[in-house]
């Protein structure tokens, strides 16, 4: 059984037929809501079920493998664990298939930065390499390339059904609040991401942030060999020293000027020396991390400048999906914000941003689903209004910046009330930031 139809459940009926598997295909969207999805099934030799789901569904079927967007308590999964009937991942599937050794990346922030900068340090380095998993194409979709390596983003919804997965090098970024829709707190949202680590072995490597303390103390408990990086200076590892980012294990040393990143905010030099941790575990010669370091541009809609108007520059970050995204925007930048921020709430608070906003932000701008949720926690830190729209958010914002602020789009949310998703929502503001 395949459960979800969205891009990722399509890529593993199509895989799965292609080996001659029943596929029984199943989504809780009407027939007639599937749209082009409803002819791709139809040209697969798949028992296709729509809408309500059924128990008796379940009937014959050996494994379940879930889109990440389906929750453990879905009540096919859960009947399929009653049953002893397998769940597994997208990522597990395409693990037990491919022979491509993987570098894998996890964390709340950060995993689309470090990800592309990984593949483009190897790609520097000559090695046949795919970026993908939860950005790109679905894993399952490079399973029968030619490749040296795959570097994979993982989201904690695809290692929740993990259990041969692994990683040679794993990486585990940050932990902050987020999708608290689904999980029940923290820890549970952590424990999912820490199984990046469940099938390494003592060949294998775990990248760890050591200045979260969450992720540091994941330590004692891995069968593999841990490398870090931080501030301060540790070993083995990356860490911060003077103009330069450092790499020092078993007394060899190698530096990497901060002048040749292009990246903005301190958070992205954490994501630099996260990259450079598992370059060098991979094998990479130095010289090709400074190469792709000096070429890499960022990525879409993640501290994107968009343009510079009246003195004002303007930031595209609607990836800032979190509090945690955000407050790490907000700490990137030293001038006054005009800050754009809303969206649909994912559980948590807003108020650990309070003291960022109370320093930084000279206008709060609130618009979306949990506009007054926002202005109820941080209304008070800041000149605050609320809108009913992107356009009018950004004349606003326009009518408030002074030459040297900042403009910022960083939402602390998601996107699902007024846009597909966060790419549509980046775009749509740098199409009116650019029309001003």
């Amino acid at each position: 059984m395949v459960l979800g139809l969205a891009r990722t459940g399509l890529a593993v009926a199509r895989f799965l037929a292609a080996r001659g598997a029943h596929v029984v295909a199943v989504d809780a969207r009407e027939e007639d809501r599937m749209g082009p999805a409803r002819s791709e099934l139809s040209r697969l030799p798949a028992t296709c079920h729509f809408g309500p789901e059924r128990p008796d569904w379940l009937d014959g079927v050996d494994a379940v493998v879930p889109s990440p967007g389906v929750p453990r308590d879905n009540p096919l999964l859960v009947d399929s664990v009653r049953r002893g009937i397998e769940v597994l991942s997208e990522i597990e599937l395409a693990a037990r298939f491919s022979g491509t050794p993987m570098v894998a990346v996890t964390g709340t922030n950060g995993k689309t930065t470090t990800t592309r900068l990984l593949a483009g340090i190897l790609e520097a380095a000559g090695l046949r390499v795919f970026a993908g998993g939860n950005i790109g194409r679905p894993l399952i979709e490079y399973v029968d390339g030619d490749w040296d390596w795959g570097v994979v983003e993982v989201s904690s919804f695809q290692l929740e059904w993990v259990r041969d997965f692994r990683p040679r090098v794993a990486l585990f970024l940050n932990l902050s609040e987020d999708h608290l829709d689904r999980y029940d707190g923290l820890s549970s949202y952590g424990a999912a991401k820490a199984r990046i680590f469940a099938a390494q072995r003592a060949g294998d490597v775990a990248v760890l942030n050591r200045d979260d303390p969450w992720v540091w103390g994941l330590r004692a408990g891995l069968g593999s060999r841990v490398v870090s990086f931080g501030w301060a200076e540790a070993e083995p590892g990356a860490f911060v020293a003077g103009d330069d980012i450092v790499w020092r294990s078993n007394g060899a040393e190698e530096r990497f000027p901060l002048r040749d990143v292009r990246l903005r905010g301190v958070h992205n030099i954490e994501n630099v020396m996260a990259a450079v941790c598992a370059a060098m575990a991979v094998g990479v010669d130095a010289r090709h991390i400074r190469k792709a370091a000096r070429r890499f541009p960022g990525i879409e809609h993640r501290l994107e400048f968009v343009r510079e108007l009246d003195g004002a520059r303007y930031y595209n970050d609607s990836k800032g999906t979190n509090v945690g995204a955000v407050r790490k925007s907000l700490a990137s930048f030293d001038e006054p914000v005009v800050l754009i921020a809303g969206g649909v709430h994912k559980g948590g608070s807003y108020r650990v941003l309070e003291p960022l906003v109370r320093e930084r932000v000279r206008k709060l701008i609130l618009l979306g689903a949990s506009r007054d949720l926002m202005k109820e926690e941080l209304g008070a830190s800041a000149d605050t209004v609320v809108v009913k729209d992107y356009r009018e958010a950004v004349r606003q914002a326009r009518a408030a910046a002074r030459p040297g602020d900042v403009v910022l789009l960083s939402p602390a949310c998601s996107s699902f009330d007024m846009f597909e998703n966060y790419a549509e929502r980046g775009r749509v503001f740098k199409e009116l930031v650019q029309a001003l």
